[in-house]
């Protein structure tokens, strides 16, 4: 069976970690010292090290970390075990950091202080956007812009990048006299497509940058570039093969990717509100 959870503590990652981490430097604050190993533990706590209990709600929560998203049924009784090993090592050692005085180290302080921000900020954002799903009118509308935004057409080309406009415009000569332009790209171009002709395969034009895509966009099946097309990487010489129409993809295929980016910009707009009514000073 292919594990769900990494195999070591040290590993662990997530919003549960944060919390236990965060608790364990809170209780080692409070107490200064271990309870006494004869303290009644509370009847939630999972398992209690050196008189410190381990609350069954930081057991839960770390557990859903580590199972991303699966039921809790989907784990075994091995992994639960697992999971309350790395949360004992994870209060050892921060009871161990807490002792030598690491949580009055400065820079260990204001990493505490960005955890406790971002748990919080977390929260804050899940309670906000609690009410907040997409009626339908919404997916649709961002349906409608997002495909309207994308490239409608694909492009088939191919290219031959050299160095200097002077190797460029001796090149065209060539391929105007008569060579084919995958000779010449397999033998001059210093492109990785060379072994290939220069062949790009199908792209959209978004997808290259703009003084090469602009020049796609003007030529005709067939044709190639008369002048040499200079971009950040050199010189080229393109010629178009083909071009497609680009299939949209269908609304229920990206209904959950639009969800997300609907909540996204609600967030976000949440966020520009509360920057409006904060007094904010920036210091640097």
């Amino acid at each position: 069976m292919t594990p769900i959870f990494r195999s070591s503590w040290t590993a662990a990652s997530g919003l549960a970690l944060l919390l236990v981490t965060l608790a364990g430097c809170g209780k080692a604050q409070q107490t200064g010292a271990p309870a006494a190993a004869d303290q009644a533990a509370p009847a939630s706590a999972v398992a209690v090290v050196d008189g410190t209990p381990i609350p069954r709600k930081d057991y839960d929560v770390y557990l859903q970390s580590m199972l991303q998203g699966k039921p809790e049924s989907d784990a075994t009784a091995e992994q639960k075990g697992q999971v309350l090993d790395e949360l004992i090592n994870l209060e050892l050692v921060s009871a161990q950091g807490a002792k030598e005085g690491l949580d009055k180290d400065p820079e260990v302080a204001a990493r505490l202080d960005i955890l406790r921000m971002r748990v919080l900020a977390d929260a804050a954002s899940q309670k906000f956007l609690k009410d907040k799903q997409p009626t339908d009118a919404e997916l649709h509308a961002e349906y409608d812009a997002a495909t309207a935004a994308m490239d409608k057409t694909e492009y088939h080309a191919r290219h031959i990048l050299v160095p200097t406009k002077e190797k460029a415009d001796e090149l065209i000569k060539k391929i105007k006299g008569g060579a084919k332009f995958e000779d010449v790209a397999k033998a001059e171009s210093t492109d990785g497509s060379k072994a290939a002709g220069g062949d790009l395969g199908w792209f959209t034009a978004g997808r290259m940058v703009k003084p090469f895509s602009d020049a796609v966009k003007g030529l005709k099946k067939g044709e190639m570039t008369q002048q040499p097309v200079q971009t950040q990487f050199g010189w080229h010489i393109i010629k178009l093969e083909d071009t497609r129409d680009v299939a949209l993809p269908p609304f229920d295929q990206v209904k959950a990717q639009l969800a997300n980016r609907i909540m996204q910009k609600k967030l976000q707009a949440y966020i520009e509100d509360l920057k409006k009514n904060a007094k904010i000073e920036k210091k640097l």
